[in-house]
């Protein structure tokens, strides 16, 4: 089952919490987050993505950026902008968008868990990635940004939120400028609570999902794993066997669409390529007006000013193949492979990813303006398919899933020691 436990968060007082949290460091580039950071000497951008302070072209990974981050790190402690809570807890986190809210607890999970199966991912990651991350989490001794996991629907657990949130003022309230999102944070007192809550992961939780955050995830619990091997006097219970998460029920989850834009059609002309994708798809035309597919098995396509619709036709995919029947995976085998020659969606360089959230008009922006030749918007796989593929062992294609709202930074941080 499924451990999940309280720990003493360090966070920033009330009257800073809405110019120190952040956006996580992975949505920005470094030019975006020095212009999110500019003027705010109080903003977590100055953590996660140190080289901000440094001069421009700064490589993310450079050392002098890691001593940066350490040295703001300390700075941000030293000046109480980060305090620790002087008991462990549990929080709840509240996200609102589009009038949809959004409940999560945040708390401490497994090492162990990670490696044994209990945390259950569905992308693979990039060693490259999960080195860097370890490096910060190293350096600076705490996960600073915490992962985003789903655990199977709880009605005990659904009811202890709703009680706190109903009956309990928020510690932080505020609408964040760069969405535009509601975020709310509770802090969970009462210690019979944190025990239950723990308790019901512990005997009722088989699983957690790994949402958002794979990288994250993976670096935490290696950061883990080689402190347990380098401690001759281990005993389990050291902090950092547990990194941070905010778990959410699944049921309050969304995915959006995760969109592709590909630089060149392979050598075809358009009539070429209209023609070629006749053999797996019903090829409509819908004009000028923006098209968004409304059903799995149909894609948006925009190519040369119009829109199509492209609709999978019979014998595409393999109904009962749970990795093939996904639009992704229908895409990827029938239309960027087969017809575009992109083998590899994690090293192309002539494909890009472009997250539901930005809308239609950024697929049409890139290509009207002649950087990219033709756009593919999917209907978003379902969290329901999401955790049946973890439960099975898969691993979804890259880029299949896009959450929003995404978490923010500097609520609570969880030290290691």
């Amino acid at each position: 089952m499924a451990r999940v436990k309280a720990f003493k968060g360090l966070r920033p007082p009330q009257e800073i919490v809405t110019l120190l949290s952040s956006c996580p460091y992975d949505v920005v580039n470094s030019e975006e987050a020095r212009e999110m950071a500019k003027g705010n000497k109080y903003s977590l951008l100055h953590v996660t993505k140190a080289e901000i302070d440094l001069k421009e072209g700064t490589a993310d990974n450079a050392p002098e950026v890691f001593e940066k981050v350490v040295e703001n790190y300390n700075h941000f402690k030293k000046e109480g902008w980060l305090v620790k809570d002087k008991e462990p807890k549990l929080y709840i986190y509240a996200q609102t968008m589009d009038g949809r809210t959004q409940y999560g607890i945040v708390g401490c999970t497994h090492v162990d868990d990670y490696f044994n199966g209990i945390i259950k991912k569905h992308e693979l990651t990039r060693k490259d990635k999960e080195d860097g991350r370890m490096i910060h989490v190293n350096i600076t001794n705490a996960n600073v940004e915490p992962v985003f996991f789903a655990y199977p629907d709880n009605k005990e657990i659904d009811t202890i939120v709703e009680n706190i949130v109903k009956n309990e003022k928020p510690i932080y309230d505020f609408v964040a400028k760069e969405d535009g999102f509601g975020h709310k944070f509770w802090i969970i007192n009462d210690q019979k609570t944190i025990k239950r809550i723990e308790e019901i992961f512990d005997k009722d939780v088989k699983y957690l999902y790994v949402a958002d955050g794979h990288h994250r995830t993976a670096a935490a619990a290696r950061v883990g794993q080689e402190r347990k091997a380098k401690n001759p006097n281990h005993t389990g219970n050291e902090e950092y066997n547990y990194f941070m998460a905010v778990i959410f029920p699944a049921n309050q989850l969304r995915i959006i669409d995760y969109n592709r834009v590909v630089k060149d059609l392979n050598g075809l002309s358009n009539e070429e390529f209209l023609n070629k994708l006749e053999t797996a798809f019903k090829v409509e035309k819908m004009g000028k007006q923006t098209f968004k597919p409304e059903e799995l098995h149909t894609f948006s396509m925009y190519l040369n000013g119009e829109w199509y619709k492209l609709t999978a036709k019979d014998g595409v995919y393999d109904a009962n193949d749970p990795i093939g029947v996904l639009d992704v995976s229908i895409l990827s085998s029938n239309v960027l492979d087969k017809i575009l020659g992109i083998k590899d969606l994690r090293t192309d360089k002539r494909i890009d990813f472009v997250g539901g959230i930005r809308g239609l008009g950024e697929l049409k922006r890139r290509v009207d303006n002649g950087e990219m030749k033709v756009a593919f918007a999917l209907y978003p796989v379902s969290m329901d398919q999401l955790m049946k593929i973890a439960d099975s062992g898969n691993i979804m294609p890259p880029k299949s899933t896009w959450f929003e709202p995404k978490l923010r930074s500097g609520l609570v941080i969880h030290e290691l020691e």
